[in-house]
């Protein structure tokens, strides 16, 4: 079970066009810096996740105990799933791990090498993450 609790807010850009138009770098200074890049990668999803919510009724979080972190938690009629999203090699997944363990989520899924590529994320339907809806691909992370 996820509890929530009051906790510092993610800020969350809804549409990421609006902060692209004010950046000073171009998108291949961007893409060539691996810190800059996980933070642009992780705001596309969060936009996609944010703005699928409100359509599919699913509730979007994100879940911190500690030092540990998941990226985004969605909750639909009780099945609660976790995201983890990384830009390249694999890095920790501690958070990951220790939210399956505490919380012991429907799904947990790893966007990003070596999990879903994150091209394929952003055409997912959110609700597909659920089970309620077909796959339209089969991949190797929708277990």
């Amino acid at each position: 079970m996820v509890q929530r609790r009051a906790s510092i807010p993610k800020f969350q850009v809804h549409n990421t066009a609006l902060s692209s138009a004010q950046q000073q770098c171009s998108f291949r200074e961007i893409a060539a810096n691996p810190s800059h890049w996980g933070r642009w990668l992780e705001s596309a999803i969060g936009a996609h996740l944010f703005n699928h919510s409100r359509i599919d009724a699913i509730n979007l979080f994100y879940w911190c105990q500690g030092n540990h972190e998941v990226d985004y938690i969605l909750e639909r009629r009780g099945k609660v799933t976790g995201l983890e999203i990384k830009n390249g090699q694999l890095q920790h997944v501690f958070g990951m791990v220790v939210f399956e363990k505490q919380c012991k989520p429907y799904k947990v899924f790893l966007v990003g090498n070596p999990g879903i590529p994150w091209q394929e994320f952003v055409e997912l339907e959110p609700l597909e993450l659920f089970g309620g809806v077909r796959h339209s691909r089969q991949h190797p992370c929708f277990i």
